[in-house]
């Protein structure tokens, strides 16, 4: 014979969450290693956190300090605060929150923190079931946890913010300098992009400073739109036949990029450095930029003026 499952209040199981379940749950610490896996070897009640006394406070099988915040009813922003604030207190670098009902903007904030923090987050939902006529028993689903995915995500985030940052401070620095010797960019703004660019005078074509990692460019950039790939290479052909006149006025070869397959052309120059270079060198970089920006614009110019598109 298979017995029926039902559920059960928690609070019907325990009365007072400080008195009764956090202090059930310190001497069935087992409960949380099934689910979790941290391997808890020792739980105490009511630690003083500054003025605050955590639920339980508990060391894992690594050494860490792990704090322990229960709540039988919905998640609210009172405990998900509590959390952070014993953790700094603590010291800790491993929380679970335990909640009757978790809330989808709570979750989310977990699920955040893992991503975002150095420490590890778990929230698991508290559940009591019986079977029959048996006694209850509490049931813990893990709502969310770290994992490596997670790891990956957050480090994938924080380097994106340092790569933004960066380039913000390269373009400030870059179009600072660039006003003081050409117009060409003076309306624009810097942005955390790879790119910034202004308009030739003609559609479909500007004047473009890229930064990467080691390397900067310059360029024409030729894109009349979708749908505008043989125009592209039209006009990148007419100026194409000017090649050894505006390398010439340039001072240098140049690369002429029409790739089968790229909807857009260039007419581009490499310069060495990049927003990962010393910031020490960025004023070097910048005015390499500058300089050939305004070399390009120069050489290019009559034979953009001359286009009819």
């Amino acid at each position: 014979m298979i017995g029926r499952i039902t559920r059960v209040p928690l609070r019907e199981v325990w009365k007072h969450e400080a008195k009764d379940f956090t202090k059930w749950l310190e001497d069935n610490i087992d409960q949380l290693n099934e689910t979790t896996g941290l391997g808890l070897i020792e739980a105490k009640r009511e630690q003083s956190a500054g003025d605050f006394y955590v639920d339980l406070v508990a060391e894992d099988e690594e050494g860490h300090t792990v704090v322990i915040e229960n709540q039988l009813g919905k998640s609210d922003n009172d405990h998900l605060g509590k959390i952070l604030t014993y953790m700094t207190s603590m010291e800790a670098d491993r929380a679970i929150w335990i909640v009757g009902e978790p809330r989808p903007e709570h979750v989310r904030a977990i699920t955040w923190l893992n991503e975002s923090a150095d420490a590890s987050f778990f929230m698991l939902k508290a559940e009591a079931a019986r079977i029959g006529e048996s006694a209850p028993a509490l049931l813990l689903t893990l709502i969310v946890g770290p994992s490596e995915e997670s790891r990956v995500v957050g480090e994938t985030k924080k380097d994106l913010a340092e790569r933004h940052s960066l380039r913000m401070d390269f373009w400030i620095g870059l179009l600072d300098r660039a006003k003081e010797r050409t117009k060409l960019h003076a309306n624009i703004s810097p942005g955390h992009y790879y790119y910034i660019g202004t308009g030739a005078g003609k559609s479909g074509l500007s004047y473009v400073y890229a930064i990467m990692k080691n390397e900067a460019l310059v360029e024409l950039y030729i894109d009349k739109g979708k749908e505008s790939e043989e125009e592209n290479k039209e006009i990148f052909n007419r100026l194409f036949e000017n090649k050894n006149e505006i390398e010439n006025a340039f001072g240098g070869s140049l690369e002429w990029d029409n790739t089968v397959g790229n909807r857009s052309c260039k007419i581009r120059k490499r310069i060495e450095g990049g927003y990962r270079a010393s910031q020490e060198k960025w004023p070097s970089i910048q005015d390499s930029m500058i300089d050939a920006m305004i070399r390009l614009e120069n050489a290019l110019k009559p034979h953009v003026d001359k286009l009819r598109i």
